[in-house]
């Protein structure tokens, strides 16, 4: 079945479309879930949530664009739409000019590490980690989803790194 004929069949609420649907873009859906979850138990329940929305609005999708970017962007949205719910994305404080000063840099660490020490930061500093280094929004895009100021995005992001590099840090000095 062609994907234009998948995703009309899931307009019309076929149960077999709307499992197939799920299990071409389940992977490449929960890879984005685990990114801005705290754990894999939390990512599952946000593949679920953000599978609910889609079968919910393919029918706003127009072919127009890719579909696979538009399920991308709704699944994106349902989480950060969770944590906004949540409040945890208050900053703490805006010191930024202090913050903006720390360079990043290139972290030598095995992806698995990396993932686990991202998904144990704090969800402001994680979630505004996830979309300015990995998903490639900006500062002003971030606020804007999140509903805080650019300074704050800029704080958070800056507090992510810092945390991070601690850690990477201190798992090099109990390697070595």
């Amino acid at each position: 079945m062609s994907l234009k004929e998948l995703i009309h069949n899931c307009k019309k609420g076929d149960r077999s479309a709307q499992e197939q649907l799920y299990r071409t873009y389940a992977k490449i859906l929960f890879g984005i879930c685990l990114k801005y979850s705290r754990n894999k138990t939390e990512a599952e329940d946000n593949l679920h949530d953000s599978f609910m929305i889609i079968y919910e609005k393919i029918g706003q999708f127009k072919f127009k664009g890719s579909f696979e970017g538009w399920i991308k962007r709704i699944t994106v949205n349902t989480v950060l739409q969770k944590y906004r719910k949540e409040e945890y994305l208050k900053v703490v404080s805006e010191n930024v000019a202090e913050l903006d000063s720390i360079e990043s840099e290139y972290l030598d660490i095995e992806l698995p590490t990396l993932l686990r020490y991202i998904q144990e930061l704090p969800n402001k500093y994680r979630i505004t980690f996830n979309m300015y280094v990995l998903d490639g929004f900006t500062h002003r895009e971030i606020s804007q989803q999140l509903g805080t100021s650019e300074g704050t995005s800029k704080s958070n992001l800056a507090r992510a790194r810092m945390i991070l590099k601690e850690k990477i840090k201190k798992q090099n000095i109990n390697i070595a």
